[in-house]
């Protein structure tokens, strides 16, 4: 049977072993990028804030219920 099986010595660890290597070099890539490329980094610092406020105007529009159902006084409720 399927459920006879002891678990496995693991011990949850499994993410553990991918993430935190992978968060490591991410971490060292992105050091070594701030390293080499600040200046570029810095210069187009403008645009990537220009960029982020309608990025933020799409994805933080999901709480609140949507456009039209502003107020409580609605004619269409019944």
């Amino acid at each position: 049977m399927e459920h006879d099986k002891p678990p496995s010595d693991s011990g949850g660890l499994q993410p553990i072993r991918f993430w935190l290597p992978l968060g490591l070099f991410l971490a060292f890539v992105v050091y070594l990028l701030w390293a080499e490329h600040r200046v570029h980094f810095i210069q187009f610092l403008p645009f990537l804030i220009l960029l982020a406020c309608p990025l933020m105007h799409v994805f933080m529009h999901g709480g609140h219920g949507g456009h039209g159902k502003h107020g409580k006084g609605g004619g269409d409720e019944t």
